[in-house]
């Protein structure tokens, strides 16, 4: 018998021993799963019933771009330009089909250049929805649908594109970040909240359109690099005791200055970006300080495996549509207030928000199952439209389908 040699890379085996397994490639870390599916049901739940205390107890958004830049710094460990591209083209078609659907809607809706004598700006701001380095622009009022869409809906549509937009600028800068953090982890780690306050002070001014990119980017940019930091180790090499004792110091930081600056008349973390910026810092340190990275779900959170994995598998067409299927579920709610049965008789149920919840989240599954499919092409992967993870059912043999003989001689 006549034995092949054995390349470089082949395992050494010996006889009579099992063969010895190549390396794994890292699989998910589902509790960073459970975080981003916990986040975009606070940002759904938030943008629906307005409650200001919501971000105090999830701050999704840090969560999201903590996340996000941890999984960027993973991805870094390829030439950067490779990682760019890529994450790039992942983000766009999405954009791209709201963009199509939304601005043909505003446009026969009666939009069109602002009659304020520069028509080619309009034009020219409409690149935006295709590459959206500043925020694309939208109609404030349209006509709507009566009793199916609301006359907001085009800022409604537009609403979640800032998100896109820090994101892209995110993972443009990511390689410099990391660079950074490398080379002097703390200044880069503290250079957003510095940002933060400087922008607060109205240190520097800045025109309109860069001035909501570094108000963003001093915001969450902290939380990314956090992620980073959580990628590379280096939050696991300070001491155990560091991070809690530092973190709800942090955080009540960004407490006291939303107090100062009117928390109390407003309750709103967002109108405030130095005390968002530290709030998320702080809970997204100890997120991450705690991080058990469980490469398998927990007994308790089993059951919810396929809804977790569908939200994180359908992340960006959830965020992008969530806004308008809310505002299409409580236009269309409102429309049983016509029925005097239910007005007499049943007003709290009407006046409710749970039922809206219900049939927003249901909307967006309907388009989930529309759009979704974009973010598989993206990705370069086969599309679905369902992608939740549940094991497909594999038809036995001697099903009535493999056996037309006895249907055709018993009759259907």
């Amino acid at each position: 018998m006549v034995v092949p040699p054995r390349t470089p890379d082949a395992p050494v085996s010996t006889p009579g021993a099992e063969p010895v397994p190549g390396p794994k490639k890292p699989g998910r870390d589902r509790y960073f799963d459970l975080l981003r599916a916990l986040a975009l049901f606070r940002v759904v739940l938030y943008h629906l019933t307005g409650w200001a205390w919501l971000p105090i107890v999830f701050p999704s958004m840090g969560v999201m771009f903590a996340l996000a830049g941890n999984l960027m710094a993973r991805s870094l460990k390829r030439p950067a330009a490779q990682v760019i591209r890529s994450r790039v083209r992942r983000l766009l078609p999405p954009l791209w089909l709201l963009g199509a659907i939304g601005v043909t809607g505003m446009v026969l809706q009666g939009w069109a250049p602002d009659a304020d004598g520069h028509p080619g700006w309009w034009w020219t701001h409409l690149l935006f929805w295709i590459l959206p380095l500043s925020d694309p622009p939208f109609a404030e009022e349209l006509p709507g649908i009566h009793g199916f869409l609301g006359e907001t809906w085009g800022s409604d549509l537009a609403g979640p594109l800032w998100y896109i937009r820090a994101y892209l600028w995110y993972v443009l800068m990511s390689p410099l970040i990391l660079r950074g953090l490398r080379k002097m982890p703390w200044p880069t780690l503290l250079a957003p909240l510095v940002l933060a306050f400087i922008m607060s002070r109205e240190m520097i001014s800045t025109p309109e359109r860069i001035d909501s990119a570094i108000t963003d980017f001093s915001t969450f940019g902290a939380c990314w690099v956090l992620g980073m930091a959580h990628q590379e180790g280096i939050l696991k090499r300070l001491p155990s005791y560091l991070v809690p004792s530092l973190a709800p110091v942090v955080a009540a930081l960004g407490l006291w200055w939303a107090s100062h600056e009117g928390f109390r008349a407003g309750f709103d973390l967002d109108s405030i970006p130095l005390a968002q910026a530290l709030w998320s810092f702080g809970c997204v340190l100890l997120l991450l300080h705690y991080s058990p990275s469980w490469t398998q779900w927990p007994k308790r959170l089993q059951a919810w495996d396929t809804t977790i994995t569908l939200l994180n598998s359908r992340a960006v067409t959830i965020y992008l549509w969530h806004n308008v299927c809310i505002l299409v579920a409580a236009t269309m709610y409102d429309r049983l207030w016509a029925v005097d049965f239910l007005g007499d008789n049943v007003p709290w149920l009407l006046e409710s928000w749970v039922p809206v919840l219900i049939f927003a989240w249901a909307l967006i599954a309907v388009c989930i199952l529309a759009f979704g499919w974009t973010e598989d092409v993206a990705a370069k992967r086969r599309p679905q439209l369902w992608p939740n993870g549940a094991p497909k059912r594999i038809r036995r043999p001697g099903t009535a389908r493999n056996r037309p003989e006895r249907q055709s001689a018993h009759g259907r």
